[in-house]
């Protein structure tokens, strides 16, 4: 299976809480990030600064509305998270599995190592590509931020 690496080695052998700090701070890092996300609202002009591809063109980039979902998401807002930016939305949720595997993996002791192929690489860049595309048209205004 690709992807997700499930071979039976095993990490050396240490302490479950020293094969958990890693994922732990990753955790408080994304944790804080959101926490400051949902106190700084991005709707207030002045806190954030704005999208360049944005101001120069006037096209919403794959990210655009980003900081908007990642604030309504904070605040249990998941109809608003999606439509400020779904990407985002499922890149959360996206991280959210990934981190579990990880944690999993390694309180028991095995590593996770992640091999995507070329195959899933252009697969999420094509969806991204069309996710942008779409928003930028007129028919899918519903995506727009």
């Amino acid at each position: 299976m690709r992807g997700v690496n499930t071979d039976s080695r095993r990490v050396p052998r240490r302490g479950a809480a020293a094969r958990l700090a890693v994922p732990g701070g990753v955790l408080a890092a994304v944790v804080g990030a959101f926490a400051y996300v949902a106190a700084v609202d991005p709707h207030e002009p002045g806190h954030y600064p704005a999208c360049p591809l944005l101001q120069l063109t006037g096209l919403y980039c794959p990210g655009c509305g980003g900081l908007r979902s990642a604030h309504a998401f904070a605040h249990g807002d998941l109809a608003a998270a999606l439509q400020n930016n779904a990407a985002a939305v499922l890149g959360y949720l996206a991280f959210a599995a990934l981190w579990t595997v990880w944690v999993v993996r390694a309180a028991r002791g095995r590593p996770l190592r992640l091999d995507p192929g070329p195959a899933h690489l252009w697969t999420v860049g094509a969806l991204l590509l069309v996710f942008t595309v779409v928003r930028n048209l007129p028919f899918g205004g519903w995506l727009h931020p």
